[in-house]
């Protein structure tokens, strides 16, 4: 395999009204990719799709939806079939996060968190991946998170649900190799998004060093652009390193409570 060219593509993003949303939405619009960006903003998406229409005239359509709602995919697919588009690739990017102990979880924000960060991604993937082995030419991006590689006191449900992601997505990079389709889980650690304002609370980062959603964008595009591309990346040379090390010198219960002192300590 070569680089991706996503010239004549059409590219279907979630969450693509801020954060790796967007920026996902500009890197791909430079290399020549149409889009579609979905998520419940309309007003930020038509601003976004303005954008990209004059600096890199591509074709961009907006669809607000809310991710949470019965049956995005086959919603998603209905409409692109309306608009008239085939979908070549899915980033699929749309998530957000808890923060607190589980047992005071407001019930239905935890029911919404899951329709969003496991549902939608399911049902999108399942509703577009057979096009996209059939057209053979383009990517499938699933956003899981650092949060996927160990439990998370204070967002157990979050990190379960990245680590949900983490799994179907490496088992769909098998179940499509030979068919042109390129699969990868994207895991970034702490991102300088809106994900923490809509968390409420920085203690989220575990004190981290928050990346550039440029940057995070830039290694799974370069991930994917390999000879033969990985099931998933972890965006950040020290979430690697600290990824690597949990495995192989943490037993299981040192790693949960190194994990829960940093949320408990993070001002």
């Amino acid at each position: 395999m070569t680089a991706v060219d996503y010239r004549g593509q059409t590219t279907l993003i979630t969450g693509a009204s801020a954060g790796l949303g967007a920026e996902f939405a500009r890197q791909l619009a430079a290399r020549g990719s149409d889009l579609v960006l979905v998520a419940r903003r309309g007003q930020r998406l038509d601003e976004l799709a303005g954008e990209l229409r004059a600096r890199h005239q591509v074709q961009v359509h907006v669809v607000v939806r809310d991710l949470a709602a019965d049956s995005p995919g086959q919603a998603l697919a209905a409409e692109t079939e309306r608009l008239g588009l085939r979908v070549t690739s899915v980033i699929n990017n749309a998530g957000f996060a808890t923060f607190g102990p589980f047992h005071q979880a407001d019930p239905a924000r935890a029911r919404q968190e899951i329709a969003v960060d496991v549902t939608a991604v399911a049902d999108i993937s399942r509703a577009f991946i057979g096009q996209l082995r059939e057209e053979g030419r383009g990517v499938l991006v699933n956003v899981a998170s650092m949060a996927a590689y160990q439990p998370n006191p204070r967002m157990a449900l979050y990190g379960a649900t990245k680590a949900f992601v983490l799994s179907l997505t490496e088992a769909l990079w098998e179940e499509s190799r030979g068919t042109g389709l390129r699969v990868l889980a994207l895991s970034p650690g702490a991102t300088r998004t809106e994900f923490f304002e809509v968390v409420g609370t920085m203690q989220a980062a575990g004190g981290s060093k928050l990346a550039s959603p440029a940057d995070v964008v830039r290694t799974a595009l370069a991930a994917l652009d390999r000879r033969n591309p990985p099931p998933s990346v972890i965006a950040g040379r020290m979430n690697r390193v600290a990824a690597a090390l949990g495995r192989r010198l943490a037993s299981r219960r040192q790693t949960i409570r190194f994990v829960s002192r940093l949320t408990a300590e993070a001002r």
